[in-house]
């Protein structure tokens, strides 16, 4: 095996120091370090030349972002003038460009002979064919490319796309695809067509269940499944669509599910759960009970007792479960055991009984807990309250200390930074926070105190920072090397299509798995899930210690970050926030907190879209904006409301964004009582204090979202940290 290094390596590695002499932040010559060393990475798996991925010019990564219509030239330049890998890879894109734009006749001049160049895209590059040769009418040859796809590439999710076109004239084909190629995305959408057609059949009602988890109406499939066809569902069929309700948090039908699921420790916890979360208290209890009884020693047994004690009234018989859960938890599970004494410790905190002992345990034996680093929180505030800021600062850097990675250590630092009797150790403290916690809120705090151009409360509004737009994405680190090329191409949907069929390990899949899915979930807009699936990484690796590194050195690319704070919609968001005078990313913060970017998603107190408008402010909005009609789930009218209203709310409190993004979330008339009853006399307490909990978290939430995006996106920022050490 040949682990010299390569040439691309090699003068990456002699340019590297010049490239930031010139000025390049380190986080994107990290960023391009991947492109040009990944592939050298690979090698090492013996894979044919042919089906190894190919390093993506930078030119082309810097292509990803724009329109189309907007590359088109610089995509034919390359395609003419590039290396032979670059005019392989400009010429797929530029062809999949132009059929998107109606113009197949130029790219089938650009696809010609490229199946024998580009083997790895082989398949895709003959479905590109078909489909521009249809867009010009050559229906003859455009059939036979789809017959030829079949014959050539069985093995291939293209044979789905062909199959899918070929059966619109001769429905064997498309029964062919519901039997070959059932999770492929064309197969779903067979189902779907044919279940219009005919409804309730087996059959397609559970290929759905099985495979149709990206439709915006699964749910309705699962309850027809259920509805029709409940005698006839198999056990392994109930754990399939309990998965499903859970995935799409239907949580009490998930827990009917997972009752009649082949029964483990974890099916019949959901059972109990999903009818606790689902509203039916008596019944949970019940299932509860029942699961306890059946797995007495389960790992998740602990967790059961204490949700138990939860829905107990009584004082004394929740104390029995607590007992018996921390007694089960507390040898094997740590954690948990902290986390049900901290839940009793809060039970008796709100009862007004005494709950001291527990405490000094939960301090004793389960010092290093996050639950531990919430108690010492709890009496860091009830210090400060009482004047003892010293006392204060103390506990504060017990946090520090003890429990450097809990969520709330960042605002422990702060505070024992703000508290400091001297500068220097203020200073130190902020740059811990730079260093360590540089993704928080807090950090934007401490940059605004040290006196960094990065916008304050009363500034952020009108700050209009320089954007820098992602130099390169995080890899894949799972999938096959046709998807890993399509992926690194931004091929976003032909990509999520591939990766529907070759994913198959949905309800446990690896690390791994995770964070291919979650970035191909990003890649199609699935903002919510997609952010979800790379968040929970962490959570996971701490519960798998041994993946931990894995994970962390995911955690260091810089498109990890950028991934879980995108610039989605960002062209309509700068042109609506350029006209009402407002921050673009303040803006794009604020949505990433409302709606993780979901266009169509509406809350349970009816707010709809993007910026989750309410319809009857809306309705006011649309009147004092001229607005005759609009479409209060459509991009951009939601965002033209939703950026009006938060023009508004600021206009009302002087541009403070603070109070703005307060209104924004709890109502005019609550923030101007909590201004009356409490006068902002220190900003940063004002922030702690705010009375709702829903909104005192909004507050900081957006904010840190706003954090996030300088620190990713702004050159400024980047090098400010990079100064403090942190990157």
């Amino acid at each position: 095996m040949d682990n010299s290094p390569s040439p691309l390596g090699s003068l990456f590695k002699r340019i590297a120091p010049w490239l930031i002499s010139m000025g390049l932040s380190s986080a994107l010559v990290l960023g391009l370090a991947w492109v040009f060393l990944k592939p050298k990475l690979e090698s090492t798996n013996q894979q044919p030349r042919s089906q190894q991925v190919s390093p993506v010019s930078s030119t082309l990564v810097a292509l990803r972002s724009l329109p189309a219509a907007q590359r088109l030239d610089p995509l034919r330049q390359l395609a003419q003038q590039g290396t032979p890998v670059e005019r392989n890879q400009a010429r797929y894109v530029l062809a999949a460009d132009l059929i998107q734009l109606q113009q197949g006749e130029e790219a089938l001049r650009w696809l010609e002979g490229l199946e024998a160049r580009y083997p790895l895209l082989a398949s895709h590059i003959a479905v590109l064919q078909a489909q521009a040769q249809t867009q010009v009418g050559q229906t003859e040859p455009a059939q036979e490319t789809w017959q030829r796809i079949v014959a050539d590439y069985p093995q291939e999710p293209a044979v789905a796309e062909a199959l899918f076109v070929l059966g619109k004239q001769k429905p064997e084909f498309w029964q062919q695809a519901l039997t070959d190629v059932p999770v492929h995305p064309r197969a779903v959408d067979i189902a779907v067509e044919q279940l219009k057609q005919t409804p309730k059949q087996l059959k397609l009602l559970r290929l759905i269940a099985e495979h149709g988890l990206f439709l915006p109406n699964y749910g309705d499939y699962l309850t027809q499944l259920t509805t029709n066809f409940k005698a006839q569902l198999q056990p392994s069929d109930w754990q399939m669509i309990a998965f499903g309700y859970w995935e799409k948090q239907m949580y009490k039908e998930g827990a009917l599910a997972y009752a009649q699921a082949p029964q483990t420790p974890q099916t019949a916890y959901r059972a109990a759960r999903g009818l606790q979360l689902g509203g039916k208290k008596q019944d949970a209890i019940a299932a509860y009970q029942k699961m306890i009884a059946a797995y007495p020693q389960a790992k998740e047994t602990p967790l059961a007792l204490s949700k138990l004690a939860s829905l107990e009234k009584d004082l004394s018989q929740a104390a029995t479960f607590y007992d018996r859960a921390l007694q089960l938890s507390q040898t094997q599970q740590p954690n948990l055991a902290a986390q049900i004494l901290w839940e009793r410790i809060q039970r008796l905190q709100k009862a007004k009984q005494p709950a001291q002992s527990f405490q000094q345990t939960l301090l004793q034996q389960f010092s290093q807990t996050d639950v531990a680093a919430a108690l010492r929180w709890q009496q860091v505030k009830q210090q400060r309250k009482a004047g003892n800021l010293a006392d204060a600062r103390q506990l504060a850097l017990q946090i520090q200390d003890q429990n450097p990675n809990s969520p709330q250590a960042a605002a422990a630092v702060f505070w024992a930074g703000k508290w400091a009797s001297s500068p220097q150790d203020r200073q130190t403290a902020f740059q811990t926070l730079w260093k360590n916690y540089p993704d928080s809120y807090y950090a934007w705090r401490a940059a605004v105190l040290s006196g960094w151009a990065v916008g304050d409360f009363n500034s952020i509004r009108s700050f209009q920072p320089q954007i820098q737009f992602p130099s390169s994405p995080l890899p894949l680190a799972s999938g096959s090397p046709a998807l890993q090329e399509l992926y690194q191409l931004g091929q976003n949907k032909t990509a999520w299509e591939r990766w529907q069929w070759e994913f198959r390990n949905r309800q446990q899949p690896s690390l791994s798995e995770q964070l291919t899915d979650g970035l191909l979930r990003l890649g199609v807009g699935d903002y919510l899930d997609g952010i979800y699936m790379l968040a929970n990484l962490d959570t996971r690796a701490r519960e798998e210690s041994d993946p931990q590194d894995l994970v962390s050195q995911w955690q260091t690319h810089p498109g990890f970050a950028q991934a879980l704070f995108p610039l989605a919609y960002f062209a309509p968001i700068r042109q609506w926030s350029n006209q009402r005078n407002l921050n673009p990313l303040l803006v794009l913060s604020l949505m990433r907190q409302e709606s993780r970017f979901q266009p169509k998603i509406r809350s349970v107190a009816g707010a709809v879209g993007l910026m989750q408008v309410l319809p009857e402010t809306a309705e006011w909005v649309s009147q004092k904006a001229g607005l005759k009609t609009y479409q209060i789930d459509g991009v951009e009218d939601n965002i033209n409301l939703g950026t009006w209203y938060l023009d508004y709310t600021h206009r009302n409190y002087n541009d403070n964004s603070m109070l703005a993004i307060a209104s924004y979330n709890a109502g005019p008339g609550n923030v101007d009582q909590w201004v009356n009853q409490t006068p902002i006399t220190d900003v940063d307490i004002f922030v702690e204090e705010i009375p709702f909990p829903e909104t005192r978290n909004y507050v900081k939430s957006v904010l840190e979202n706003y954090w996030n995006y300088l620190r990713l996106y702004n050159p400024q920022v980047q090098q400010a940290l990079e100064i403090q050490g942190t990157f």
